[in-house]
Order: structure tokens, then C-alpha cells, then sequence
């Protein structure tokens, strides 16, 4: 009986004991000098000011953890990681339908992002639970303007531009440019310095934004508006099976810091007087702004990627046509 009654205890005791603590590693691919891993770095502090010491969790920013960004749908569900940033336009390899959830530049004002936004969380929550991957927070991106940076001479015409090579980062860019007769290439935003700086390309397409994180104004002398762009929010993921077998005062400390994260950032009125701002301290380093491109090099931009839009949906298929059609419903086109 002596017997039975200890086991009973332990028993007991064994379920009332606190989950043993955790650290969790957030891979954010993003350099640290950007404002979105300031914004990070705050989500992490208070989610361990949340778990008052219980659980913790680390933040790893610029890619040191050396984890491909285009390699998070592999990585994450094998638990190399316990947390990563991912963001859907660099995974089309393996996911070729979230290269089409939203192409940049076909969706051109704050009124119609701010409608499409619910719909594109929706689309990755169902796109990234597919791969075993559970979206628990998200951190928008500005409404940009993309500017072409040059290394010799200004352009600021797609005539112009057709003389040049020209650095990209996604495929729906390349598609697009190449369809405008321009010589367009990916090359990795870690590789771009290297790649101004040695000729590899003449010109970089870029947000003045972030053009000083990367030190773009040490390699390029001049710049030119493009086009606005408008993009999905970066996702913050978690492996399903890990997310669902977390401490629940865990995941009730993340799902309140995401929420704290998406209110405070999920902001574009002062987007466009950072831009002013940012080109501004970038002529300060030596960037010659010159002109915007024309109104009608804009326009043939934004129709060629509307039908590389459309082209990329129908090429991915599967669900790739239904989630492009959801966007403009909510877009109302």
C-alpha cells in the first residue's frame, strides 16, 4: 500500500512540475542595422520579459546562424533552428505559389495594401501549415520606392537601362525586365557590394531606404525613382510539431508579443517622408539623384508585371491562380 501511495505522489508531483525552460534561436536572415531587426529585437525582449525568466528566446540577425533564407522551408521543420524570419517571395523554389501571392510593383498605394494585407496572411497561414510550419507573428514592410542605383553614369530611362546589367532579387524582377529588354540577374543581397564594386553588374535595383545597411552608396554614384512596391509582411515561423508541443506559457508570451509587434509596425502614413529622408542623407554621401523614370517608363512597368504576375500563377499552379485571385478580390479588381 506504501508502494502505491509513493507512486500515486510522484505521479502527482511529475504533473504539477513546471515545463523544463527552453531557449529558442530566432534566425533573422535581415541585417542588424535594419529597422525591422530593431523591431525583432524588441518582439525578443518582450517575449522574455513575458516568460519572466521561465523560457527564452535569442535572436541571431544577419544570416549568422548561416541558414539560407531560400532554404527555411527545409531547414525549420527539421529543427535546425527553433524559430526563423521567412519571407515568402524568397522561397518560390520550393513553394512556387507564394512567389505569386504578391508580386512587387503591381500593387502601387497604402488604400490598396491595407486591403490586401488580411487576405496575404491569410494565404501564407494555409501555404506554410503545408509544410509543416505554423505562422506565429508577423513584421510588415514599408511601402518602398525602388530606385535604380548606378555604379558610372545616371539612368533614369528604361532605354537607358537597356545598356546595363542590372541586379535584382527575385525572379517575377528578372522576368519582368528581361521582358522590357533589359539584361536583369539575382544576386543575393549579401553579394551586392561585391558585385557593384567589381563591375559584375552596373546597376542595382534598391530601396533608398535601406540602400546605407548595405553600404550602397560606397559602390553606386547614382540614383533614380523607379516604381513604389508594395510586398508581403515577413512571417515568423515555428515547426508545427515544436509550436504545438511548446509550454503554453510559451506560446501565450510569443502570441502576445507578434500581436504587440503587428500594432506597432502595421504603419504606413510617414513611409513616403522616410524615403525623402533617406535619399537626402544619401546625397549627403555622395549619390547624385537625378530625375524620376518617366511616368510612361512607370506605366510599362507596371503592366509588364502585372502579366508576369499572371504568368507566374498560372506556371506555379496548384492553388498559385486561386491565391492571385483572392488578392484582387480583396483588391477589388
Amino acid at each position: 500500500m506504501r508502494n502505491i501511495t509513493f507512486a500515486l505522489t510522484m505521479g502527482l508531483a511529475v504533473a504539477a512540475a513546471p515545463a523544463a525552460a527552453e531557449e529558442w534561436r530566432l534566425n533573422n536572415f535581415l541585417p542588424e542595422t535594419r529597422p525591422e531587426s530593431a523591431e525583432l529585437e524588441k518582439f525578443v525582449a518582450d517575449v522574455n520579459d513575458k516568460t519572466g525568466g521561465e523560457h527564452t528566446l535569442k535572436l541571431f540577425s544577419g544570416g549568422s546562424l548561416g541558414l539560407p533564407n531560400t532554404d527555411t522551408l527545409r531547414f525549420l521543420p527539421r529543427g535546425a533552428v527553433e524559430m526563423s524570419l521567412m519571407w515568402a517571395n524568397y522561397l518560390g523554389r520550393d513553394a512556387p505559389a507564394l512567389s505569386s501571392v504578391v508580386v512587387q510593383g503591381t500593387i502601387g498605394s497604402i488604400e490598396e495594401f491595407e486591403k490586401a494585407i488580411p487576405v496575404v496572411r491569410e494565404i501564407y497561414e494555409e501555404e506554410f501549415a503545408d509544410w509543416g510550419v505554423s505562422s506565429v507573428g508577423y513584421v510588415p514592410i514599408p511601402m518602398l520606392s525602388v530606385s535604380v542605383f548606378c555604379r558610372d553614369e545616371p539612368v533614369n530611362t528604361i532605354a537607358d537601362l537597356k545598356e546595363k546589367k542590372l541586379r535584382v532579387w527575385a525572379r517575377d524582377q528578372v522576368e519582368t525586365f528581361t521582358r522590357l529588354g533589359v539584361a536583369a540577374q539575382i544576386i543575393p543581397q549579401e553579394e551586392m557590394y561585391v558585385a557593384m564594386r567589381t563591375g559584375v553588374v552596373d546597376c542595382a535595383l534598391y530601396p533608398a531606404l535601406y540602400a546605407h545597411t548595405v553600404s550602397l552608396q560606397e559602390v553606386s554614384k547614382y540614383a533614380s525613382f523607379l516604381y513604389p512596391m508594395a510586398s508581403g509582411p515577413y512571417v515568423i515561423g515555428v515547426a508545427t510539431d515544436k509550436w504545438e508541443a511548446a509550454d503554453p506559457a510559451l506560446k501565450e508570451a510569443v502570441a502576445a508579443a507578434a500581436e504587440d509587434l503587428w500594432n506597432r509596425t502595421n504603419q504606413y502614413e510617414n513611409d513616403y517622408a522616410r524615403e525623402l529622408a533617406a535619399r537626402e542623407k544619401l546625397v549627403e554621401q555622395g549619390i547624385v539623384w537625378g530625375d524620376d523614370f518617366p511616368d510612361e517608363d512607370r506605366e510599362a512597368f507596371v503592366a509588364t508585371v502585372t502579366e508576369i504576375w499572371a504568368d507566374l500563377a498560372e506556371e506555379a499552379g496548384g492553388k498559385a491562380p486561386d491565391y492571385r485571385q483572392r488578392v484582387l478580390n480583396a483588391l477589388g479588381r
